[in-house]
């Protein structure tokens, strides 16, 4: 009987058979591409900004080991703490705002109304424009004198002031401090699209018979919104929300393009990942913008733990 029973390496298990010594290698050899843009792509460049963030480092000459510099000098430095004030103050604002009008537009998208194929093209197609176009656009949308926006809110502030006796007159976004990040969240907002196009799905998956049910007890839309709709789909809206979370705190490309260098007026945006920028191709500092860099990978990384802690009594799968 006890020839049944494969043998037993000490503390390791039991061990396997030729077969599956076999099977294993066949295994790593299909997954191999995988493991090697895994270990080239993702690992040696993590480990490498480890290493260079505690070094002196131009990406000129060698780098030279200085411990932990990078980072007191880090923690010290003014204008990484504006950065970071301004990548936070924008993601507060971008995140809720762009999770509310993208699934409000797509619940008034799900409704079976004449034009809908139409009107769900429309939305999207501003998601696939490159960025840097993006930046272009806005950049004279956002124009204090000649941009559409301005134009657009014009007669409604004259509206306003007339009823109210208030003089308002419309900012000039890009050129005031207090209004420069408030328009980059007009135009992160105008991205929304692939959002839209996930909750659509999401949308089409909610069981008929839970409205079919609610209907008979008298819930209005209001009730079924909040009740049957939105924890259903929450798992999408929490994915979606992560993914622009993380997107946020990595703004760069679109306020670096409408800036003109990414700093703004009074650096009101200047974000960290333009930060990393500036110091590792601007001012030749490899090793300080490393330091910044996995900062704010850490920063990224406790704001989306932090999300998946306060959501995740709030996330409904079916079948738990």
């Amino acid at each position: 009987m006890g020839s049944d029973f494969r043998k037993v390496d000490a503390g390791m298990g039991p061990a396997m058979n030729s077969t599956e010594k076999r099977n294993l290698r066949i295994g790593l050899l299909f997954i191999s591409p995988w493991i090697i843009g895994f270990l080239g792509l993702c690992v040696y460049p993590i480990a490498s900004a480890v290493y260079f963030s505690m070094c002196d480092y131009s990406a000129l000459s060698p780098a030279a080991f200085v411990g932990g510099r990078n980072y007191s000098e880090l923690f010290s430095d003014g204008v990484f703490w504006k950065a970071l004030y301004n990548t936070i103050f924008f993601a507060a604002f971008a995140v809720p705002v762009g999770l509310l009008v993208s699934l409000s537009l797509a619940v008034l998208l799900s409704f079976n109304v004449p034009g809908r194929s139409f009107f769900r093209t429309v939305f999207f197609l501003p998601s696939l424009v490159p960025m840097i176009s993006l930046a272009v656009l806005w950049q004279w949308m956002l124009n204090g004198k000649l941009g559409l926006v301005n134009s657009l809110l014009g007669p409604l502030l004259h509206v306003i002031n007339n009823l109210f006796g208030l003089a308002f007159s419309p900012p000039n976004w890009l050129l005031d401090a207090r209004f420069a990040k408030f328009g980059l969240v007009f135009t992160s907002v105008w991205g929304v699209g692939s959002a839209i196009v996930i909750y659509l799905a999401a949308l089409q998956d909610v069981p008929r018979h839970l409205y079919e049910s609610a209907e008979i007890d008298g819930a209005g839309f209001w009730s079924k919104t909040f009740h049957i709709t939105l924890p259903v789909i929450s798992p999408v809206i929490y994915f979606n929300t992560i993914m622009t979370l993380i997107g946020s705190l990595q703004v760069f490309a679109v306020p670096y393009v409408m800036t003109d260098g990414g700093e703004g007026p009074q650096r009101s945006l200047l974000f960290v990942a333009t930060y990393v920028f500036q110091n590792a191709f601007d001012y030749s500092n490899m090793g300080y913008a490393c330091a910044i860099g996995l900062v704010l990978f850490v920063i990224i990384l406790l704001f989306t733990l932090l999300a998946m802690r306060l959501s995740e009594r709030h996330i409904y799968y079916a079948g738990k």
